[in-house]
């Protein structure tokens, strides 16, 4: 008989989206002359801008002359691509990154759960809590997380640190040594973030336990406020102990074309069993050189132009449209009564819902009596119990219709 990973069944439930998915289509069936409005999931809806669709078009032409066709590329991504992210992304923050400690993906969901192939399953891990599933998913996949504590609502090995109203969204460091920290800012899903005062502190607590941090920065390009760090590498000594993910999906809109990328400095290393230190970045290249052929050259050239004038231009344009509709959420919920947090430096807002309903019960609520969809909080941790996320990705007329519901 076949054996299984075993870990799998310690997971809880379905995948947060797929419960919600489930409900909505429970709903429009009963209910299908009803028009719901989804600020639930974080997809884009504005179209690719047109620097972006003319790269890709050039592209796609190419691969019908002999002589400019591409076959497999490079695992680690074109030079071309990962030049531009370099000078761009990071050496205009003052930030050196080489190209070959950057990685090109078809997904930062993907990267931050297939980073786990090249750590161990016995590193004590910590998570901000509410977090994004992804990351306490693939460490109950792998066997890190330990036993589900169904009273608790949390994980026996995995070390929570709350994130809420009380502490004003700022972690604290963890109480007990560990070797492996999410962080992902600005946040998914509270929208708030750290300055580099606080950020230097989970630098200073890596450097000092000789800890990892995988920081998620997939928002970055949302940062409004002066001050914000964009990188973790911004940080004095990150290097050492941090890898970094970025996205281009809410950036530039490619949910549907996918890519992203890892930064894996060549400072970052570990020391193993014997005593040896052996680099990370090396790793990660042997596990994508193994497990993965590449993003197609058609999305790489669609990513490349988004570092262009004209292309930069376009994608600004398309976040601040997704951030005046978070500031039009703010203020509306704000005037319905409801105390709200980010949408100011991210596209997500994060409200506290009414005493005595709990963030699953003021879902179907909101979907039965308003039919708007958003993200009940405790399904990002049990720190998210009385918080409930919307996002501000929808139209401008969704979003000016949800908050003109939410009055009534």
């Amino acid at each position: 008989m076949i054996k299984i990973n075993e870990n799998y069944l310690e997971l809880q439930d379905s995948y947060l989206f797929s419960t919600i998915a489930k409900k909505i289509d429970e709903y429009k069936k009963e209910n299908p002359d009803k028009e719901i409005i989804k600020m639930g999931i974080g997809d884009v809806t504005r179209p690719i801008v047109p620097s972006i669709i003319e790269a890709m078009h050039k592209a796609v032409d190419e691969m019908q002359n002999a002589d400019t066709f591409r076959g497999y590329g490079p695992e680690q991504g074109y030079e071309f691509l990962r030049e531009k992210i370099a000078k761009f992304d990071y050496k205009s923050r003052n930030v050196e990154i080489n190209p070959d400690e950057i990685f090109v993906s078809d997904g930062s969901k993907c990267d931050v759960a297939n980073i786990l192939d090249i750590l161990g399953n016995e590193n004590k891990v910590a998570i901000t809590d509410p977090v994004y599933p992804v990351y306490l998913d693939t460490n109950v996949m792998i066997g890190t997380a330990g036993k589900y504590d169904k009273e608790k609502g949390m994980y026996e090995n995995i070390e929570y640190i709350p994130i809420k109203a009380e502490n004003n969204f700022v972690p604290e460091l963890p109480k007990e040594k560990v070797d492996l920290i999410y962080l992902c800012l600005p946040n998914n899903p509270t929208g708030t973030v750290l300055n580099k005062e606080e950020l230097k502190k989970w630098v200073d607590y890596a450097k000092e336990n000789k800890a990892l941090i995988l920081f998620d920065s997939a928002y970055e390009r949302y940062i409004t406020e002066e001050g914000i760090p964009h990188s973790i590498y911004e940080i004095e000594g990150a290097k050492e102990v941090a890898i970094e993910f970025r996205s281009f999906s809410k950036t530039a809109g490619f949910t549907g074309i996918r890519c992203a990328y890892t930064v894996v400095p060549k400072e970052l290393k570990c020391k193993i069993s014997n005593g040896e230190e052996i680099s990370l970045n090396k790793l990660w290249n042997r596990r994508m050189c193994t497990k993965f052929n590449g993003v197609s050259y058609i999305t790489q050239r669609a990513a490349e132009s988004i570092y262009t004038e004209q292309g930069k231009k376009e994608i600004e344009e398309n976040i601040a449209y997704y951030m005046e509709n978070a500031r039009i959420i703010r203020e509306g919920l704000n005037k319905a009564g409801f105390v709200t947090y980010g949408g100011i430096n991210a596209p997500y807002i994060w409200l506290k819902v009414p005493d005595g309903v709990t963030s699953w019960e003021f879902f179907d609520k909101l979907l039965k009596e308003k039919q708007i969809v958003g993200t009940p909080g405790v399904g990002f941790g049990p720190s998210g119990e009385g918080y409930f996320r919307l996002t501000a990705f929808g139209t401008r007329e969704n979003t000016i219709k949800a908050m003109e519901r939410m009055s009534q």
